[in-house]
């Protein structure tokens, strides 16, 4: 009597987690401040937004079949849906429909299938569309505007948000400054910073996002409660986020205490951009951010001080995608020197030695 045996390897375990859940529990938890922030920007927000998405699933499909892959499952995976949801909210909410587009050729073809496709990216696609889209076409991706909820007198009406979004053009008296950009402006003007914050909204203003900005970097209430459902869900962990927005709080204090003329202050900081955002739902990206705990903490440290770095002593206005993108680079070397130890080796790798051995 003969017996089949199935050569299989271990483990014969398996998470309930997939690629798909993943996104789509991210997707989720992004949902009521993005709804939120379309109705607060109206209809140009909203029709940027699709071009965004939907563009970063065209160049996903355009990329599999140029490499010769099936469409399914990977386009149903969601990860260029979250992509191009990320992109979106990190655009001004009136930019014209091409940063959309282009932004998706940055994210899906340069960001990510240039390194092999989804896993094997060194870079946070979405950060890297930002960032490239912010060097090349500075204007278009810094004209920001207040807040024209959907339906309220003296908003864009449908034909007019078309005109805006796919004709380039904002009307004058429409355009507005984020809390950011107008602090840098107002110091390089000689302005101290202390008497430039006193023409800003109120910190609850700032905290439901009644201001100019990204669909990401206003409404921080409803990004924090996003944040903490990932945590609930158990998507995310408290490392990065505590990590990042910890670092950024101290040394801001640190600075704002040191010469309040000339830094501001941590909670500021904290209030303003997209600090929220790149916390929960960027830095924590799996890909690109260290695998143990402790290099996640060191790579949250990281961000949030080149955030702060960029912020008060560079040239452009916010710095969380550069930051996030530089501290990807690192991610290899955070990971080298904070794997936990294999059972039975050294942390070099090599095995111990027997009990009673030297």
């Amino acid at each position: 009597m003969m017996i089949e045996t199935a050569n299989t390897s271990a483990p014969y375990t398996h998470s309930a987690a997939s690629v798909q859940k993943t996104m789509t529990t991210v997707i989720l938890a992004l949902v009521p401040a993005t709804a939120f922030n379309l109705y607060l920007f109206g209809w140009p927000a909203v029709f940027l937004f699709g071009v965004t998405v939907l563009a970063c699933v065209g160049m996903e499909a355009l990329a599999l079949t140029i490499g010769g892959r099936r469409l399914l499952p990977t386009l149903g995976d969601g990860s260029a849906v979250l992509t191009g949801w990320l992109l979106a909210m990190t655009l001004p909410p009136w930019a014209p429909w091409w940063t959309g587009v282009l932004g998706a050729v940055f994210a899906i073809l340069l960001g990510k299938h240039v390194f092999g496709g989804l896993g094997q990216n060194l870079f946070n696609p979405a950060m890297v569309a930002r960032v490239g889209l912010l060097v090349s076409f500075p204007v278009a991706l810094t004209s920001w505007v207040g807040p024209h909820p959907l339906f309220w007198t003296g908003t864009p009406g449908f034909q007019d948000a078309l005109n805006i979004t796919f004709g380039g053009q904002i009307p004058d008296g429409f355009s507005a400054a984020t809390a950011l950009g107008f602090v840098k402006t107002e110091l390089s003007r000689g302005i101290p910073v202390s008497q430039s914050m006193g023409h800003l909204p109120d910190l609850m203003d700032m905290g439901l996002g009644l201001r100019a900005g990204s669909l990401g970097e206003t409404s921080l209430v409803l990004i924090l409660a996003g944040g903490l459902f990932l945590m609930w869900k158990k998507v995310i962990t408290w490392h990065i986020p505590t990590a990042m927005l910890g670092t950024l709080f101290v040394v801001a204090t640190l600075g704002h205490l040191g010469n309040p003329e000339r830094f501001a202050d941590g909670t500021f900081h904290l209030m303003s951009g997209a600090a929220f955002l790149g916390a929960f739902f960027i830095a924590t990206d799996y890909v690109t951010s260290p695998v143990s705990k402790s290099g996640q903490i060191v790579f949250g440290c990281g961000v949030g001080l080149l955030t702060w770095v960029i912020r008060s002593f560079a040239g452009y206005p916010e710095g969380v995608a550069f930051a996030i993108l530089l501290m990807n680079s690192l991610t290899p070397i955070i990971d080298q020197y904070t794997r936990p130890r294999r059972f039975g080796r050294t942390r070099r790798g090599e095995p111990l030695a027997p009990q009673g051995e030297k």
